[in-house]
């Protein structure tokens, strides 16, 4: 463990960062969300560890890749430093819905970087790209919800799924056109995060599929 995170810290680029940071962001939502269902620590770490990892090791099983925190523990630190946080800040975290929505949101564009850029680098088409970079981004957060129990947000009218496509898109493009790759990987995690805040600021969303009205 000890040269994993040698390794780990010498060898460090900024989607790295980017990568722990959105596990630490999602780990929190996590955790959060578990401690407003009375969960103890264990199932609070368990549920703010599958949200942080979740969708990332969907994209990795599906572009043919070990699952990027069987690489190294430090994600699960990330977990347990998340864990920690909740419970130092537990007043404020734990109580105040906004918290749980400001996480949320940041991982959710801290992922979709992730996500895209992982995939294109290992050679796949761009429409790839920005599944991979929306399933990393929205499926931890839906795993959270299936396993406490509530309809995930990514099948609610909120805007959440259609935030990271976008995201993905416009990393994609910009990748294409060889835009500079920090400057892109800002971008595109600032414009997930700006759609996901507006949208629920302004009560954006997705056209309702609504079914056959029952005649009783």
């Amino acid at each position: 463990m000890y040269f994993d995170f040698i390794d780990f810290f010498k060898n460090i680029k900024l989607v790295d960062v980017i990568e722990f940071l959105g596990t630490f962001a999602f780990a929190i939502s996590g955790v959060r969300m578990a401690s407003t269902k009375n969960f103890d620590l264990f199932g609070a770490f368990t549920i703010g560890f599958i949200t942080a990892i979740g969708g990332g090791t969907i994209r990795d099983l599906f572009i043919g890749v070990t699952p990027f925190w069987m690489a190294n523990p430090i994600y699960l630190w990330a977990t347990l430093l998340a864990l920690l946080f909740v419970l130092l800040f537990k007043s404020k975290v734990v109580k105040l819905q906004y918290t749980f929505f400001l996480f949320d949101s940041i991982g959710l564009g801290l992922f979709v970087v992730v996500g895209a850029e992982k995939t294109l680098s290992m050679g796949f088409a761009p429409w790839v790209a920005v599944i991979m970079g929306t399933i990393t981004g929205s499926f931890g957060g839906m795993l959270r919800d299936v396993l406490i129990t509530q309809i995930p947000l990514i099948f609610r009218k909120e805007i959440y799924a259609f935030a990271c496509v976008i995201g993905a898109i416009f990393f994609t493009i910009a990748y294409a056109l060889k835009m500079n790759l920090a400057l892109n990987e800002l971008l595109t995690a600032t414009i997930v995060i700006l759609i996901r805040i507006l949208a629920v600021k302004f009560h954006w969303h997705l056209p309702i599929l609504n079914g056959e009205k029952s005649n009783k």
